[in-house]
């Protein structure tokens, strides 16, 4: 079942959840604060895992492409709410750290390219969202 993921309730707590992806399997659960078991990160916790991880990929792909001497990536995000034209919207911030010895046209353009990587442009547009019941 390559590229499904799928989500069930395991019965182990309120809002915990059993993630299969591949051969990979972890819980999701809401914190303490929400009513669940904390047992595993929250969902924005997991939309902002990929997104930091896509991120981190697409920089190490295209610093190997172009022989940067780019050692080390780490990238921190979190989510908050913002007012946009009066109404509150999403925001996630994302603060990337480039550790090797990069000019500053080399750092600028892996930022570029960081905002490129195929998460960032998921989150930045409208994505089509098929929802169907299954009997």
């Amino acid at each position: 079942m390559s590229g499904i993921v799928i989500v069930a309730e395991n019965g182990k707590g309120r809002y915990q959840q059993v993630v299969t992806a591949g051969q990979h399997q972890w819980l999701a659960d809401e914190p303490e604060s929400l009513g669940g078991s904390d047992a595993g990160p929250a969902p924005f916790d997991l939309v902002m895992s990929g997104l930091g991880a896509c991120t981190s990929m697409t920089l190490r792909m295209y610093a190997e492409r172009k022989g940067l001497p780019l050692e080390r990536i780490s990238v921190a995000l979190s989510h908050d709410k913002v007012e946009v034209d009066g109404a509150n919207r999403d925001r996630i911030s994302r603060r990337i750290t480039l550790e090797g010895n990069l000019s500053d046209e080399q750092r600028q353009r892996l930022l570029e390219i960081a905002n490129k990587c195929p998460v960032h442009r998921l989150l930045s547009q409208s994505a089509v969202l098929a929802c169907s019941l299954e009997n």
